[in-house]
């Protein structure tokens, strides 16, 4: 069993939703980002996603395009990226590691290659958002055979045609998109989630998880009602960003998990 389904083995025994946090990694330095990464489990992160910096993040808003850009500048790359999982699994072989990023250092670094050294550190997932399904061959099967789960978005225009190409492939879980546009923008809607969770769970047996506009406590705990869990990463960011110190970002981070937790 994969440390993403062992987790939500877990959390369904306890009668939980999984909380997921998203930070970028390399910001807004690599010591403090490892630092914060090393923090999350105790805040109560289910499921890390970290974010791998790229120069041209289509689905991100401001707040994580900046993020990725400071990440850049400091000099963050792809291998870096993967040295910091290999720290984190140190200390910590149980939380699960999402990667989410785009294909384009992927494919710099050769498929091949990445999925062995992804392994190697320790990731169990990738959220890779410019590949879609008419791609699995490129990086979503390759990824499946090499034990690493490709997880895939579902938004609020995937509808009844669209969403049977997406599922195949898919495993982990899957990430529903609650607003349309990027991330950071816009505040999800509890019933219209809800009533789209419902429509996709018909389909899959795959957990749903719900990310995007959700910002605050109350929202995570209402997404993760509705859902199998709720992510949030802008709003983790934007305290980042502000030059909170590590320990009232994961203090943030806690009230959070703390709610989607109370669901």
């Amino acid at each position: 069993m994969t440390r993403i389904a062992a987790k939500f083995e877990e959390l369904k025994s306890k009668g939980q939703s999984a909380f997921v946090s998203y930070i970028m990694a390399g910001d807004p330095d690599y010591d403090t980002t490892l630092e914060v990464l090393k923090g999350l489990p105790a805040a109560g992160v289910d499921i890390i996603e970290l974010g791998a910096p790229f120069t041209d993040p289509m689905a991100d808003g401001s707040t994580i395009q900046l993020a990725g850009q400071r990440a850049l500048d400091g000099g963050m790359t792809l291998n870096r990226t993967l040295e910091m999982v290999v720290e984190f699994r140190k200390n910590d072989q149980s939380t699960p590691i999402v990667l989410m990023g785009y294909y384009n250092p992927i494919y710099n670094h050769g498929v091949a290659q990445f999925l062995a050294d992804a392994k190697a550190a320790g990731v169990d997932g990738l959220i890779v958002v410019d590949l879609p399904p008419e791609e699995d061959e490129e990086l979503c099967i390759p990824a499946g055979a090499a034990g690493i789960d490709f997880i895939r978005l579902a938004t609020p225009t995937t509808d009844a045609r669209r969403l049977p190409k997406l599922l195949p492939n898919t495993s982990g879980f899957i990430y529903y998109v609650a607003v349309t546009g990027v991330t950071g923008t816009g505040s999800a809607n509890v019933d219209t989630v809800g009533t789209e969770i419902a429509r996709i769970k018909q389909s899959t047996d795959l957990p749903l998880v719900v990310g995007f506009g959700i910002k605050t406590p109350q929202d995570a705990k209402e997404m993760a009602a509705v859902a199998d869990g709720a992510v949030v990463g802008s709003a983790i960011v934007s305290k980042i960003a502000d030059g909170a110190p590590v320990a009232d970002v994961l203090a943030f981070v806690k009230s959070l998990a703390d709610g989607a937790h109370s669901a």
